[in-house]
């Protein structure tokens, strides 16, 4: 019995070692466009990009399948025409909000935008209350 847990932790463990796939990169992943404009906007727009599968990452830092997979994705559609918005709102609609680091405010989104003030109102409240028991004692 023991030693099917010791061999289902050596599996569990050797997970993220076997996430990636054993493909070569997409095409345009690591190589850039040959007009350095459009190689501009696509570096500005992929720093705005979440990398879906790694914790805080852009797509233009990660060195995840699916980063490399979403630049080439980035850099084709501009080559090929599109605006950096339209680039962006397009992964917006395929991959939901997560993908940006600036999410619209909408229902799903407002905890996002409120918790933060919230944490600092509450940090002033209760840096005054302590304040005030200071000067009395």
């Amino acid at each position: 019995m023991i030693r099917w847990i010791i061999a289902l932790l050596l599996l569990m463990a050797a997970g993220p070692a076997l996430a990636d796939s054993a493909r070569p990169p997409a095409r345009l992943a690591d190589t850039q466009l040959p007009d350095p404009k459009q190689e501009a906007e696509a570096q500005k727009l992929m720093l705005t990009l979440r990398c879906l599968v790694c914790q805080g990452q852009s797509i233009g830092d990660s060195n995840a399948e699916m980063a490399g997979d979403m630049r080439a994705l980035v850099r084709r559609q501009i080559s090929e025409g599109s605006t950096p918005e339209q680039v962006r709102d397009w992964l917006i609609v395929r991959y939901g909000d997560y993908v940006t680091y600036d999410p619209p405010l909408s229902a799903a989104t407002v905890p996002l935008w409120i918790a933060p003030i919230a944490f600092i109102v509450m940090g002033l409240w209760l840096a005054r209350a302590s304040f005030k028991r200071r000067k009395r004692a």
